[in-house]
């Protein structure tokens, strides 16, 4: 009787620790879909968001699962695919997801409206949050969600509430990725304040040490955008670069958008 117990004993910590291992089949697939992405592999990382996504689901894993659609919107916005984006973030519910998701849920639906110049929208979306909620979150996705709702304020022409926006990315921020000083720049360009250009290099030289191609050629789009009117012949070349950029990372209809 004690052997046959023993027996039963060590197969269900036998079995527990082959669910153990598999269970983060999901969160594995989500890591590599990460990297690619970060390194420009577009398709590849779409492909393993989609994989991770089937995972997630055979886990039942409700937060996963919303992580990693937020993760296929976010691509979508970037290649402007704004439609699907829309469809995959409204297709997740708030209702019983944790803090930090729900926030990435947010600011993915403001990075959307920002991405469609509907700034308005964009505002409110910011100002449904609670700042003491997102004060308990982590540093660098407080960072990413006060940039985006600086730049929605800057959109709307309220000057005031995007310094103070900034201000927030400054202090929660290291910007070893440049996202203050691309956060900035959008301030000053969509404020027509100041020499935006010269502050978009500074978050360009940021990103090309951080290794993130996207980041980099954006910002030679909008580089390329504020210089059209007075230096179109470097404008000219600024959307070479993005478009080649953008078409080697597998984004073709944001290549177009460099087509000038």
């Amino acid at each position: 009787m004690v052997i046959r117990n023993a027996i039963k004993l060590a197969l269900c910590i036998a079995l527990s620790g082959a669910v153990t291992s598999f269970a983060s089949e999901s969160g594995k697939l989500a890591d590599r879909a990460k990297k690619s992405l970060k390194a420009g592999r577009f398709a590849k990382g779409y492909s393993q968001l989609e994989r991770a996504l089937v995972a997630s689901r055979k886990e039942a894993d409700r937060r996963s699962e919303a992580r990693i659609i937020i993760a296929m919107a976010q691509v979508r916005t970037m290649n402007l695919d704004f439609n699907m984006a829309d469809s995959l973030l409204n297709y997740i519910e708030n209702e019983g997801l944790d803090r930090s998701t729900r926030v990435m849920l947010l600011k993915s639906k403001i990075a959307l409206k920002n991405a469609t110049e509907k700034y308005s929208e964009a505002v409110s979306l910011c100002e449904s949050a609670s700042e003491k909620e997102i004060g308990k979150l982590d540093d660098q996705l407080q960072g990413n969600f006060y940039s985006e709702c600086a730049i929605a304020y800057a959109g709307s022409h309220n000057s005031e509430n995007a310094a103070k926006a900034l201000k927030m990315v400054a202090k929660r921020t290291d910007d070893d990725t440049g996202i203050y000083f691309w956060t900035e720049a959008r301030l000053t360009d969509l404020q027509k304040t100041g020499n935006a250009d010269s502050i978009y290099r500074k978050a360009e030289g940021r990103s090309v040490e951080a290794n993130i191609p996207y980041a980099t050629a954006n910002i030679l789009y909008h580089r390329g955008k504020f210089l059209e009117k007075n230096n179109p012949a470097e404008a000219k070349k600024l959307y070479a670069r993005c478009k080649t950029a953008f078409e080697l990372m597998g984004l073709p209809k944001k290549a177009k958008t460099c087509e000038k």
